[in-house]
């Protein structure tokens, strides 16, 4: 029998156009090697261009589904997106506080790339209080950084590393940078490229939980997780009116 690979368990909501959400932290996490658990937070409607209505799913069917995986299945890693309500994010808090050694990345998706509002302030405040202690890396862009109330704070709230994405910032290049409580622990330039992109963050973030779950330590999972996603960016497509998508199979 073949050997298992790494396995990561993704708790997201559901994206009916396959760019964002729990179908790109599957495809991300399939196409860097790993084996991908899923647990659905919340139905959305939306397409390309932007979010229209979101359905969160009931804390205790969040907490069931989870449960049943993990009492089947050994996870390598956990990765976090969208969870849809207050209730959710402390079911899955409570969750995860079980499995301290699993290494955990939380992307806080405050809002769609339009400006569609994905995170209510209750979520926020639960997040902070309950997810963000347990996390191995916080994955915020810019925007989501100074609403959350920046680098310093998340890392005085607990989690070990806090990477603070450039995209939407002015400039040639896009600059990542990844901080501890010692201050930057690396700063990392990439080609801006044309175009905007529908799920960049979700692609980031499940490729930095494929690399925690294959045994890398977090500057190199995240150093690996930037250059795939630029790829995937690089290769992207625009199947509908809106963003383009990355293409995460550009290997295949």
């Amino acid at each position: 029998m073949s050997s298992v690979p790494p396995v990561v368990l993704t708790f997201a909501a559901s994206d009916p156009t396959g760019g964002a959400g729990l179908q790109a932290d599957v495809l991300t996490l399939g196409a860097m090697g790993c084996h991908p658990l899923s647990v659905l937070t919340a139905l959305t409607v939306q397409d390309t261009s932007g979010v229209e209505r979101m359905l969160p799913i009931d804390s205790a069917w969040v907490a069931e589904q989870a449960r049943r995986v993990l009492e089947d299945i050994a996870v390598d890693a956990f990765k976090l997106g969208v969870l849809g309500s207050a209730q959710n994010v402390r079911a899955i808090a409570e969750l995860v506080a079980d499995y301290p050694a699993v290494p955990l990345v939380l992307d806080p998706v405050l809002a769609s790339a339009r400006g569609d509002e994905l995170a209510t302030a209750d979520v926020i405040e639960a997040l902070a209080a309950t997810i963000v202690p347990q996390s191995t890396v916080v994955t915020p862009n810019s925007i989501e950084a100074r609403r959350l109330g920046g680098a310093g704070r998340l890392l005085e709230l607990g989690c070990d590393y806090v990477l603070v994405t450039g995209t939407h910032e002015a400039g040639a290049e896009v600059i990542n940078t990844l901080y501890d409580a010692r201050g930057v622990v690396r700063e990392d330039r990439w080609q801006r490229l044309p175009g905007s992109y529908h799920g960049s963050g979700c692609t980031l973030a499940s490729a930095i939980a494929a690399g925690l779950a294959g045994g890398r330590e977090p500057p190199e999972a995240v150093r690996e997780a930037q250059a795939y996603t630029w790829q995937a960016l690089a290769a992207a497509f625009r199947p509908g009116h809106g963003q383009s998508i990355p293409r995460r199979l550009f290997k295949q």
